[in-house]
């Protein structure tokens, strides 16, 4: 089976220029993932690498499929200068090994929590997973492997976590979208959620 990240590295490069910054976390009993840093302007860019190597198990599955299942990676996008942003590697790499540690599959959606502030002082411990296509085309791989997406992280504030758990995703993107909220703003307030 051919590896796949250097496909997913060209994928990246493709969409986003070329990486300024790259750090590598390992976990023990995981493989290795590395997070890609990206300027735009004053957009940057966190992009991890590693976690497409092996495709999301079903946690109820008797065996994983070593080809077949979902395949992604993540992708923050903040505005640079704000924040210590750059602090954010670790947690992104934390939220990238979550399948294989804890055998959960990340999917559109979803919220991922890492149990404490994304970086220093931020007002989100947790993310809710977008839709992808937007920013990184989908990686076609060779049948049977799976289409590796490049899923992007929305930064949530407790508030609007707990909130998005009652009334569900979509409910709260539209909440951010009537209001105008900025959810690059690494120090954005929670949208008003009455």
């Amino acid at each position: 089976m051919a590896d796949v990240l250097p496909l997913v590295e060209a994928r990246l490069r493709t969409a986003l220029g070329e990486p300024d910054a790259r750090a590598a976390v390992t976990f023990l009993g995981t493989d290795r993932i590395e997070v890609l840093r990206f300027q735009e302007g004053d957009i940057v860019r966190y992009a991890t690498l590693g976690m497409s190597a092996q495709p999301m198990a079903d946690p109820t599955a008797m065996l994983a499929d070593p080809e077949r299942g979902p395949r992604a990676e993540l992708v923050l996008s903040v505005r640079g200068g704000r924040a210590e942003t750059g602090k954010v590697l670790r947690p992104l790499a934390v939220l990238a090994a979550s399948p294989q540690v804890e055998g959960v599959v990340v999917a559109p959606g979803a919220s991922l929590d890492v149990g404490e502030p994304l970086w220093p002082g931020a007002p989100f411990s947790s993310v809710l997973v977008a839709e992808p296509g937007g920013l990184v085309e989908d990686l076609e791989l060779d049948a049977p492997l799976d289409p590796v997406r490049f899923l992007p992280l929305l930064p949530m504030t407790p508030n609007e976590a707990a909130w998005k758990r009652v009334h569900g995703a979509q409910a709260l993107q539209e909440r951010w979208l009537t209001h105008g909220t900025d959810l690059r703003d690494p120090s954005r307030r929670s949208v008003p959620l009455d």
